[in-house]
């Protein structure tokens, strides 16, 4: 069923460099330091006679960014003063890029890219309550952050719903950590989201655009964006369309609805023009743009490619090794140790995700988990395969993997874990459940199938599950036939 509105959505989003320093001074760059004040100087002050310097190291993670998104690295660069007065601006501006950003164009999860620029980030507000005797709430300003190189990215409004938003959001967070420019932890605000919404009862027109700012979560971005799509529907449902207004909207996490902030300006209420204090850049001068982009690592979709094509696993399981740098490296090395082959691969993925995963997560709690080693791992889903052990022994073994790390063959016979196939043995153990189990090896007699399933489980408990339950199935069947 057609829509009766279009949904059209556009991004831009803000992440903090990671660098030793911020953009335009020596200060030091630490978005972990919770002292209030103390990295800061005359430059990122804006103390009168100052002068600003770039950060090529910035420039350099932007460039590196462009690139792993295929857009085009700009010969001619140059910074601007972008004129607005907020208190927690220093200067009165903000040195950003406005006609000649670095980077034109690009793509990522087939949403287009209109450009990646660079600025300077501005410095946090701290909204506090009343006191006793005050006369009200205040705020005060911590300008660790103000200058610290913070780069834009701007999506084509190419994007049509919540969840495609998201999911974009989580792939560029992604693509910046495989590229180390940037942690983009959105809980410290290394990574904000803004989303530019309009609702058309026109496909073919874009309908009055609203953007809603500093959204710091995923599912915040998702929650906001479906709570605008719903406000702006419901009043052009109503007739009330012309309520509609070119305005920038907060989120309130705990209303989860959005809230007018003010209205939205244009790009010559900020009086743009060119930064006097800065040189113009001529980037494939000052770097080797074609080098960069050879020392590229492998991005996340040419690993997803890479493991769908030469280890077969499923689509989820690839997923956990993409989004765990740590466990995707390990992973590997167990890989090489099973000697590539993929059943034996597809068998060792099952049991990562499906349970050495929650192991860990549980173990943690207690205080001490860690990966087992390579060898040791891949010696456990050899067993299996071999059918030394069956699943329930493997899980068990895994358990212990996570804690001690021993050898799964060595723990398996001393445990007595490993997979009874002697048949006389068995026959035994057999003769003994069904002396213990008179009326229920009779009810299978009588055609009751879920009773020989009791009896099989009832050997299994007596032999730790070490017996095979396939031989013991047919011993069984065999007997009391």
């Amino acid at each position: 069923m057609k829509e009766k509105y279009k949904t059209t959505i556009g991004l831009e989003i803000h992440a903090e460099l990671k660098t030793k320093t911020k953009m335009f001074c020596g200060c030091k760059n630490d978005p972990d330091e919770i002292r209030p004040n103390v990295n800061i100087c005359p430059v990122c002050m804006a103390h009168p006679g100052t002068l600003p310097v770039a950060n090529k190291r910035a420039i350099e993670n932007v460039i590196k960014v462009g690139l792993a998104l295929g857009g085009k690295i700009a010969d001619f660069s140059e910074f601007d003063r972008k004129n607005y007065f907020y208190p927690d601006i220093p200067k009165g501006y903000q040195i950003s890029q406005y006609k000649h950003p670095i980077v034109s164009g690009g793509n990522l999860k087939g949403v287009a890219i209109t450009r990646v620029h660079l600025e300077e980030d501005t410095a946090a507000s701290k909204h506090l309550p009343a006191q006793v005797g005050d006369r009200g709430e205040y705020s005060l300003i911590d300008f660790n952050r103000a200058g610290v190189p913070l780069m834009e990215l701007v999506t084509e409004p190419v994007i049509h719903s919540a969840e495609e938003a998201g999911n974009f959001a989580r792939e560029l967070q992604l693509l910046f950590k495989y590229l180390d420019v940037s942690e983009a932890n959105m809980e410290k605000g290394e990574m904000r989201v803004e989303a530019n919404i309009s609702v058309s009862a026109n496909p073919e027109k874009f309908g009055t655009k609203v953007e809603v700012k500093n959204l710091n979560s995923f599912r915040s971005v998702e929650k906001a964006i479906k709570y605008e799509v719903e406000r702006m529907t419901d009043l052009l449902e109503n007739g009330r369309g012309d309520e509609i207004i070119q305005e920038t909207r907060g989120w309130d996490e705990n209303k989860q609805k959005t809230f007018s902030q003010r209205s939205k300006e244009s790009s010559h209420d900020y009086r743009y023009f060119p930064e006097p204090d800065l040189p113009k850049m001529y980037l494939h001068k000052a770097f080797n743009i074609d080098e960069m982009k050879k020392g590229l690592p492998e991005l996340p979709r040419e690993k997803r490619e890479r493991f769908k094509k030469d280890f077969g696993i499923k689509d989820e399981d690839i997923e956990s090794y993409i989004n765990d740098a740590a466990l995707s490296l390990w992973f590997e090395n167990v890989v090489k140790k099973l000697g590539g082959e993929k059943e034996l691969i597809k068998i060792a993925s099952n049991y990562i995700t499906n349970d050495m995963i929650g192991f860990l997560e549980t173990v943690m709690v207690a205080g001490t988990a860690k990966y087992p080693t390579p060898e040791n791992f891949a010696k456990l889903i050899f067993m299996n395969f071999n059918k030394e052990i069956n699943s329930a022994v493997t899980k068990k073994l895994l358990g212990n993997l996570v804690i001690f790390d021993e050898d799964p063959e060595k723990l398996a016979r001393e445990e007595g874990l490993l997979q009874e196939k002697d048949e006389s043995k068995l026959k035994e153990i057999i003769e003994k459940i069904i002396k213990d189990n008179p009326k229920t090896a009779e009810d299978y007699k009588k055609g009751k199938e879920a009773s020989l399933q009791f009896l099989v489980g009832q050997v299994m408990r007596e032999t730790k599950g070490s017996a095979n339950p396939q031989i013991v199935n047919e011993l069984f069947k065999e007997i009391l036939k």
